[in-house]
């Protein structure tokens, strides 16, 4: 479950980072590639440090809306650095 929101809140962060900052903006699908990446990766993370809790807490029989919307954030978050780093990369190759 956490995999999926955070891969979800990648693909939406990664767009929404390329619809603000339109220098990293490399196309919708490159952009949701990229923030599915980069919030599988943040989500993964989060849930290594002991931050997810989604698993957690459907476990005990009901689900935290905080464990959702840290996910959800770290997700976003991962998404957008994704953007932000493939944006370098095909900048540093494209000169």
């Amino acid at each position: 479950m956490e995999l999926i929101i955070s891969l979800i809140a990648g693909a939406v962060g990664g767009n929404a980072a390329g619809a603000v900052a339109p220098r990293i903006n490399q196309g919708t699908i490159i952009n949701s590639i990229a923030g599915i990446v980069g919030g599988g990766l943040g989500g993964t993370i989060l849930s290594a440090v002991g931050l997810g809790g989604v698993a957690e807490a459907a476990a005990g029989g009901g689900m935290d809306i905080g464990a959702i919307v840290a996910q959800v954030a770290g997700g976003g978050v991962g998404g957008g650095a994704g953007l932000a780093i493939v944006s370098v990369i095909r900048n540093m190759i494209g000169r």
